[in-house]
């Protein structure tokens, strides 16, 4: 039987979409896929359909209530992780407090309108 074909996104709900596709594309060296009204989808340069999940960012007045139960995670192969952070932080990106006790080994960090997402330390082989 023939392994199905799928395209995966995320979708995160955000005040300015035009804010979050900036700084994600920057992040993730991503470039911006579609424009609906309301919304940006954002993903691998190579576009639609390739291993990588695209980001749809939409637009939200409000916030959903409760924590997200979803985050990203990121690791740069490029660079170690302090260059990556610093990176970020230069960026948009703040520290976020989550309860980490500082000895983990990696950094907790929020995107301009908060949304968290962590940083990890290298796990790959540089590309």
């Amino acid at each position: 039987m023939a392994r199905p074909r799928l395209r995966s996104e995320l979708v995160l709900g955000c005040r300015d979409p035009e804010v979050l596709a900036r700084f994600w594309c920057e992040v993730l060296d991503f470039v911006v896929l579609d424009r609906e009204e309301g919304c940006i989808e954002i993903g691998p340069r190579e576009g639609f359909g390739g291993p990588q999940p695209t980001i749809i960012l939409s637009r939200r007045d409000e916030p959903e209530p409760g924590k997200s139960r979803l985050h990203i995670d990121i690791n740069a192969t490029d660079r170690d992780q302090d260059a990556e952070l610093e990176r970020l932080l230069e960026l948009g990106a703040r520290p976020a407090d989550v309860g980490q006790t500082g000895e983990e080994p990696w950094h907790v960090l929020a995107d301009p309108e908060g949304n968290e997402f962590c940083l990890l330390k290298a796990r790959l082989d540089p590309l």
